[in-house]
């Protein structure tokens, strides 16, 4: 039953019909859960408060099927915009952003294009940016495109999903880049072919791959809510002598907000992923996909109004 539910609410996720609808309607039906607000000058000020509890923050500015220049083109000016006001309103975040979103399923022109342009800014304000990993379909050249500003900036890192086959030699191949990387389950319906298709194959693999990074002393964000994830994180760090500057723990707005606060009382760095937008849709059915508890607290927000 839950296979069927995360794969329902992953086919929705990507509906152009219901996208479009979520636009237009705004905030509505428990999104607000997860989506700051549909401006910056709403989520400035959620990141704010956030970093007043000691919480690090990432921000991405969402969007979803991008196909043409001039939207791609207006992507990325929200994503400097939103650097500008980071650097502006002096607040402890990052930025992450898709590639797609700045076109690069159209062009590597226009994609390459507009990275500098991002990268530019967020060099200038001191902004740290994230290239968010998206469908398998599309890592291989996430990854060419992260490499290739990687030897132009030192500001800017990537994720890697563990419930990819390609994970491990990824790790490997990145490596010689001493990149900063985000480490993650992944969050997209994959064939087999491609992924794990068992949970307990994907964790395993997930332990695989933070040990590796973190043995090779490059920085790693793990990036979870499994509290087992967490607690092999924290025997790692302490059987390997690990600082606390190499790590960090992240974890998404709207899920798991006590343990975020727990966690930085324990002496651990902790950041929250926090998007906003009006194109919430697809992270939002994205985010139903993952916890089935997910569903039951938005149907009780709805019905409660």
């Amino acid at each position: 039953m839950e296979q069927l539910m995360r794969n329902f609410f992953l086919f929705l996720a990507k509906n152009r019909f219901f996208t479009n609808m979520a636009k237009r309607y705004g905030l509505r039906f428990g999104a607000a859960r997860f989506v700051a607000g549909e401006n910056i000058e709403q989520t400035v000020k959620v990141i704010k408060e956030f970093n007043r509890k000691g919480l690090l923050i990432t921000v991405d500015y969402l969007g979803e099927f991008v196909d043409n220049e001039a939207e791609a083109n207006e992507m990325a000016d929200n994503a400097i915009r939103t650097i500008e006001a980071i650097g502006r309103e002096r607040l402890d975040s990052q930025v992450s952003l898709k590639l797609t979103s700045m076109g690069m399923d159209i062009s590597d022109e226009l994609v390459m294009n507009n990275m500098r342009r991002i990268m530019d800014a967020a060099k200038q304000n001191n902004v740290f940016i994230t290239i968010d990993m998206e469908d398998h379909a599309r890592t291989e050249k996430t990854l060419e495109i992260f490499k290739n500003l990687k030897t132009e900036y030192d500001n800017i890192g990537t994720v890697i999903q563990a419930y990819l086959y390609r994970t491990e030699k990824d790790i490997e191949e990145l490596n010689q880049f001493s990149p900063n990387l985000r480490l993650v389950k992944g969050a997209y319906k994959e064939p087999a072919t491609v992924a794990f298709p068992d949970k307990k194959d994907v964790d395993e693999n997930y332990k695989k791959i933070i040990k590796m990074h973190l043995l090779n002393g490059n920085y790693t964000a793990i990036a979870t809510h499994d509290e087992q994830i967490i607690e092999y994180t924290k025997q790692l760090v302490k059987e390997y002598n690990i600082p606390n500057d190499q790590y960090e723990f992240q974890m998404l707005f709207g899920i798991r907000p006590e343990r975020q606060l727990e966690l930085i009382k324990e002496g651990y760095k902790m950041r929250v992923y926090i998007p906003y937008g009006t194109d919430w849709y697809g992270y939002f059915m994205r985010r139903l996909a993952e916890r089935p508890a997910n569903v039951a607290f938005v149907l009780k927000g709805v019905l409660g109004k």
